[in-house]
């Protein structure tokens, strides 16, 4: 059994023992911390409103009902949209102008997995200084719940989803009719959670053509629910044996995207933001960011379109950060995450969708044709397990005094950028290893330049 407590929310296995696991107690006491904070924040205001919502894993309702029941405890009241996204839910704090959020999901991890992830009145994931905040309530334990007569209330809502669906229709860089003409025929796994309900919605108002692969939100994954290769063999070997034009797929709770094409290879979930960007920037030039693990190829595509770039440290708190700095107009994660900050500022599945369709309904061609327009990178993902006794940040200095003569970045471990490859060394926060991310112009390449820098660390 496994219990992450970190600044950005509590994550485990379900069931075990407390401390140990995600049980009722660690969601109750998390959540107790979190509504504390929160009211400590907004002394102010009464009563406090929180957004809840939820994938479809089997344990969410259990757990929601613990973490509900908990803050209206505390005499917050509860806005209940039930089986959502987090984008969604992102959006909702703001439409109704929240004082947080929480989002029941353990994102790309299996199915025994949940979590609660944690948002700000703006609809976005706490800061490292208020996630250390809510981390010390969490350890002090120290909560004061309401009297009966100032016990919160829940309100349900049930239109969420379409709500921000019609924001994303209505954006500019969107063009639903120029969709709608083409008429994709369109290949959807949802891996059985709540992107079944939202994906298809937004296809159908888009005039796409939907076929449903694993769409029903009973939130048993009939897969890995992490939208890399290797987990994705049926809608690959789907979309062509369906004539249709393209497959999508996205994770539990529709924070990540991937493309696959009609002729069933994988679009690349670091290429899923290129494409997008290459369409809002060629729309209008300005800034894109994203994190120091992701794909060169973004500030290649930056520079196509005359535009500029630049990373951020790894986690979406930290390429909102650096968005909001630069006043970016197109941001994320390689890991499928779309950011586009004229919706909110938090990565979204469904808007993404919508950028992309609207980018090949301009393009005119295949989805294979689109990735082939683009520069071809490959990466590889390795890690060194040093001795416990070594001071991992001393040897991750030695490797930058050892490269200065490079491009070097330390914001977040160590990245290395050479002239047509980079390596990006980050010490894990839990245990004497470091992870090594690195990319090349062949698979060849990447693996070697991994294989270098791990002999490296170990030497």
């Amino acid at each position: 059994m496994t219990l992450i407590t970190s600044i950005s929310g509590i994550r485990g296995t379900i069931g075990g023992q407390p401390g140990e696991a995600l049980t009722p107690i660690d969601a109750v006491a998390f959540a107790a911390a979190y509504g504390t904070w929160l009211i400590e924040q907004n002394p102010s205001v009464q009563p406090l409103r929180v957004v809840i919502g939820r994938d479809a894993r089997p344990s969410g309702p259990m757990v929601q009902a613990l973490v509900e029941n908990t803050l209206m405890g505390l005499g917050i009241h509860i806005l209940d949209c039930g089986l959502s996204t987090t984008p969604t839910i992102e959006m909702e704090v703001v439409a109704k102008q929240a004082q947080g959020g929480i989002i029941l999901t353990a994102s790309h991890n299996p199915v025994q997995w949940n979590a609660l992830k944690l948002l700000n009145a703006q609809g976005e994931f706490l800061s490292a200084a208020d996630g250390e905040a809510l981390l010390e309530k969490v350890k002090n334990g120290n909560f004061s719940f309401a009297p009966v007569e100032a016990l919160g209330e829940k309100t349900e809502i049930h239109d969420a989803i379409e709500r921000h669906i019609e924001s994303i229709l209505a954006l500019s860089a969107v063009d639903v009719e120029a969709i709608r003409a083409r008429k994709f025929r369109i290949v959807v796994d949802a891996v059985n959670s709540t992107g079944g309900i939202a994906v298809p919605m937004l296809l159908d108002r888009l005039g796409c053509q939907v076929i449903e692969l694993y769409c029903e939100p009973h939130g048993r994954f009939p897969h890995n629910p992490e939208p890399l290769r290797e987990h994705l063999t049926e809608i690959c070997a789907l979309v062509p044996q369906s004539s249709a034009d393209m497959g999508i797929v996205v994770d539990p709770d529709v924070d990540r995207l991937a493309f696959v094409s009609e002729k069933g290879e994988m679009f690349g979930e670091e290429y899923t933001l290129v494409a997008v960007a290459d369409y809002i920037l060629g729309k209008t030039p300005g800034h894109a960011v994203s994190n120091l693990s992701s794909s060169r190829a973004l500030a290649d595509i930056a520079a196509r379109n005359k535009s500029t770039y630049s990373a951020s440290a790894v986690g979406e708190v930290n390429v909102v950060v650096e968005m909001k700095r630069t006043q970016a107009v197109i941001g994320g994660e390689g890991n499928g995450g779309i950011i586009y900050p004229a919706l909110h500022y938090g990565r979204d599945s469904l808007v993404g969708i919508a950028l992309f369709l609207t980018h090949m309904a301009y393009e005119g061609g295949t989805v294979s044709a689109l990735r082939a327009s683009y520069p071809l990178y490959a990466m590889s993902k390795q890690k060194a397990e040093l001795d416990p006794s070594l001071n991992v940040d001393s040897v991750l200095e030695r490797i930058a005094q050892s490269y200065a003569h490079e491009k070097i970045s330390s914001i977040d471990g160590v990245k290395i950028d050479f002239a047509d490859q980079w390596v990006h060394l980050r010490k894990s926060n839990t245990e004497p290893i470091v992870r090594i991310y690195t990319e090349a112009p062949t698979q060849a390449e990447a693996d070697a330049l991994a294989e270098a820098f791990r002999t490296e660390l170990l030497s």
